[in-house]
């Protein structure tokens, strides 16, 4: 088969010199006439377009960019994140708010001395009460200090979601974009097997040709369709992804677009390995939410502590009639004094959410120390067979095209044409594939340090 290979390939490239050379030398002969009872050979189109970009209602063209813009701009996930950091703000706010004077005022219903009913003239008895709560020890300071916390974690929350959605869109992105490459090759093999198996069917009717040819060909384009149909199943999570992800109510079929170029560009480069570990330290969202995890547990503890400290009720009192003498005024002053409970079960709980936060956080930090460093190995291994398998596929076109024509005058078997036309479409699909792979690669790692260090847009 390695033979008969090579030996098709110097006859694609004889032919295309055959086809200058006589033309300088008799300009104006006739070409040579095809083999008896063989279909001549058609020329292959250039760029089907996707059956499924057809029957599409709209297609949209999309830059990496765009679908960046659209999600930070649109995307409910964050804007439900972003609700929660303001109500997490406005707590700050209520933290630091004075407790509301209670009034009271309590007034005789019926004055049986005199007769009347509410009475609130000198004769009747009528009693008004004022209360403030005042807090001690920096208590309020304390409470807002532990919303200022939580507002903080939440902030990082919002930071660590971006990170998580914005992964997923990236990801989606470019493995539509490469599954849609590959869709575009079974068009092309389908259009041109559409196009080959009529004309044979043509000569079989004649008599030229046998049957069990023209039935290979269904059979092989029969594959095709199903391997594009399934092709096409796997392309929807992607596409529903990045519908969902943009907020793209609009139904369009979208159409990634990529700059090759750059992709191939991709390198780990100056970043060495404990350079992005250090910056994934410091940029990740979910650690730095931990860190102000644990300060909010700190500043608790603090709050819990200043709670041992009574709060003290200070009020003033009016009685009209009901004192030792005539229009009582008084100043009270209440406080529960600590001898039972000093918040020691709230105290010891805050220790103890100390202890867990710093062995989560601890936990985090090895989680993503690794995360980092399995991402690094990984991207070296995909990077290093992507540039050995990586090439130019002009060179496979126009030789799978003189395949087509060497089957159409009976140069090479149908076994061999079918071996050759799927060694090709193996190729083209294995290698989108490598790229893709590629690319997730590249975008995890991203994701791992925390922000998109790798770019090819």
């Amino acid at each position: 088969m390695l033979r008969s290979f090579f030996l098709l390939v110097g006859w694609v490239l004889c032919c295309e010199l055959g086809a200058v050379l006589p033309a300088l030398a008799q300009v104006g002969a006739p070409a040579p006439a095809p083999r008896v009872g063989a279909p001549a050979p058609m020329p292959r189109p250039v760029a089907p377009v996707p059956a499924a970009q057809a029957a599409a209602v709209d297609t949209v063209q999309l830059t990496l960019a765009q679908a960046e813009q659209r999600f930070v701009q649109g995307n409910l996930q964050l804007l439900a994140q972003r609700f929660n950091v303001t109500a997490a703000q406005a707590q700050i706010l209520q933290a630091r708010l004075w407790d509301n004077p209670v009034v009271s005022l309590e007034q005789n219903i019926h004055n049986p001395e005199t007769g009347r009913t509410f009475d609130v003239t000198r004769t009747g008895e009528s009693i008004v009460q004022v209360q403030q709560l005042i807090v001690i020890a920096g208590r309020r300071r304390a409470a807002a200090n532990v919303a200022q916390a939580a507002a903080l974690v939440e902030q990082y929350n919002l930071q660590d979601l971006l990170r998580t959605l914005r992964y997923q869109l990236r990801t989606a992105f470019y493995d539509l974009y490469y599954k849609q490459r590959t869709l575009a090759v079974y068009d092309t093999e389908i259009t041109s097997f559409q196009r080959i198996i009529p004309a044979y069917q043509q000569q079989y009717e004649k008599g030229n040709i046998a049957q069990k040819e023209v039935v290979r060909l269904k059979a092989f384009l029969f594959v095709l369709q199903n391997q594009r149909q399934q092709l096409f199943v796997d392309m929807a999570p992607n596409l529903s992804d990045l519908r969902v992800l943009t907020r793209d109510t609009s139904g369009a079929y979208l159409q990634p677009q990529v700059v090759l170029p750059r992709t191939r560009d991709l390198s780990l480069g100056p970043y060495s390995m404990q350079q992005l570990v250090d910056s994934a330290q410091i940029l990740r969202g979910d650690l730095l939410a931990r860190t102000a995890y644990l300060q909010q547990q700190g500043n608790n503890l603090r709050y819990q502590r200043a709670l041992v400290a009574p709060d003290l009720l200070v009020g003033y009192t009016y009685d009209r009639a009901g004192s030792y003498i005539q229009n009582y005024n008084a100043l009270t002053l209440g406080v529960a004094v600590p001898v039972f409970n000093r918040n020691q079960g709230n105290i010891r709980t805050a220790e103890a959410l100390i202890q867990g936060g710093k062995a989560q956080l601890g936990q985090a930090r090895l989680v993503v120390q690794n995360e980092v460093q399995q991402n690094y190995q990984l991207v070296g291994l995909i990077d290093a067979q992507f540039k050995q398998a990586d090439r130019d596929t002009t060179p496979f076109d126009r030789i799978i095209g003189g395949i087509e024509q060497a089957y159409a005058r009976r140069l090479i078997g149908l076994v061999e044409f079918l071996d050759y036309y799927q060694s090709y479409n193996d190729n083209l699909v294995q290698l989108n594939q490598l790229r893709a792979s590629r690319m997730r690669a590249f975008e995890q790692l991203n994701a791992a340090v925390g922000r998109p260090v790798f770019r090819a847009e």
